[in-house]
């Protein structure tokens, strides 16, 4: 297993991570297969947005004596209420499930309080403008939680909050579909087969939001990679074509500000098989082949899958696109990304326009013209 530092945070977590979704109503056996199959695979960081009361009790029970191998993320606002999951914003609801959840997992404070999930003005402006933030300050000021997070489906409404400063974290959902859908409050409606049946582009508000994310240093925690698991499925999947795990995992994982994937999984067994994407070649993760002939357009937008590998000077091209995209709407090169631009061992400044990477390019990329432009914006 690989780590990665997430965003702004002193964490180091595994790139892919452990999910509550296939715990509930799971008995207490398979979450315990669950999260020692993690743990023993070296996945040291845990969401958990459930409230069901068996969920977290089963989570703290298999936690314990191993609280200090598992980062927790935990959602602030998901409550349990008259034998229901309930979302609110309402104080009477959501302070006693806050404190129900520590009581729960056994532990007295979150890595991460993650303010649960905002898709729209109206919930923002509730959520941002009243005492629910106040809460959630006062919470990390008092070390209860240690990191501030807030999850979100809609691009719109997550850029807005990553846009207060006053995240550390964001979980958001991403993957190969949702990244050619407009932004929308209704979250089911990204999914429906019918919004997949004409020419799509990628969406600029979702680039606009990963770019921010990594300017801003708000690490992103990524759910729904496998879209549910209809990527997986040739007859489910929008694409009409069946990814597997490691091409889902890889394809959210090179997205700018992603730290880690989080799996609702539902066996040791899916654990294990995801687990082992650390230790995969990049031509087997390779996502690029599922997203060239499918009807949708990523023409001209490079991805970072790196087809365009390898180049005659030793660029690594893919790379240079990311912090080259990393400028744009910037006024000034944000000084991280000139920092691990200039780590890199050769720069588009040494592009000699050979072409054979764009020879490569499955997507079309202009890659001699974004060389040049890259290279004109780092001074080499």
């Amino acid at each position: 297993m690989k780590y990665r530092q997430l965003g702004c945070t002193d964490m180091q977590v595994s790139e892919v991570a452990l999910g509550c979704e296939g715990m509930i109503g799971a008995t207490p056996q398979l979450v315990d297969a669950l999260v020692k199959t993690a743990l023993d695979s070296g996945m040291n960081f845990l969401d958990n947005f459930c409230a069901e009361p068996d969920v977290r009790d089963n989570l703290g029970i298999s936690l314990k004596g191993r609280r200090q191998d598992m980062y927790i993320q935990g959602h602030i606002g998901a409550c349990w209420h008259d034998g229901q999951y309930l979302r609110s914003r309402e104080a009477q609801h959501v302070k006693p499930a806050f404190e129900d959840l520590l009581i729960r997992l056994g532990t007295d404070y979150l890595d991460v309080g993650m303010i649960h999930y905002v898709d729209n003005d109206p919930d923002f402006d509730a959520v941002f403008n009243g005492w629910f933030i106040d809460y959630v300050l006062a919470l990390k000021k008092s070390g209860r939680i240690r990191y501030t997070g807030l999850s979100s489906h809609n691009p719109v409404t997550a850029l807005r909050a990553v846009m207060t400063g006053l995240l550390d974290v964001l979980l958001f959902s991403v993957n190969p579909c949702y990244d050619l859908q407009p932004p929308r409050e209704d979250f089911d409606e990204v999914w429906k087969p019918e919004n997949y049946q004409t020419a799509l582009t990628w969406d600029p508000v979702r680039e606009e939001l990963y770019r921010t994310c990594e300017a801003q240093r708000v690490g992103m925690v990524v759910m729904k990679a496998f879209g549910g698991g209809d990527l997986l499925d040739a007859q489910w999947s929008p694409f009409g074509v069946a990814m597997q795990p490691e091409h889902c995992l890889h394809y959210a994982l090179t997205r700018p500000a992603a730290g880690c994937v989080v799996g609702g999984f539902r066996s040791a067994e899916e654990v294990l098989v995801s687990a082992r994407y650390s230790d995969l070649s990049d031509e087997q993760r390779d996502y690029a082949p599922f997203l060239a002939n499918v009807p949708h357009s990523y023409k001209g937008k490079c991805i970072y899958c790196g087809h365009c590998a390898p180049c005659s000077v030793g660029i690594n091209i893919a790379m240079v696109n990311k912090f080259h995209d990393l400028t744009r709407t910037q006024e000034t090169v944000p000084a991280s990304v000139r920092d691990h631009y200039r780590l890199l061992d050769h720069h588009a400044g040494e592009c000699i326009a050979c072409g054979q990477c764009e020879e490569n390019c499955p997507f079309d990329v202009p890659i001699i013209e974004k060389m040049r432009q890259a290279a004109e914006v780092f001074g080499y």
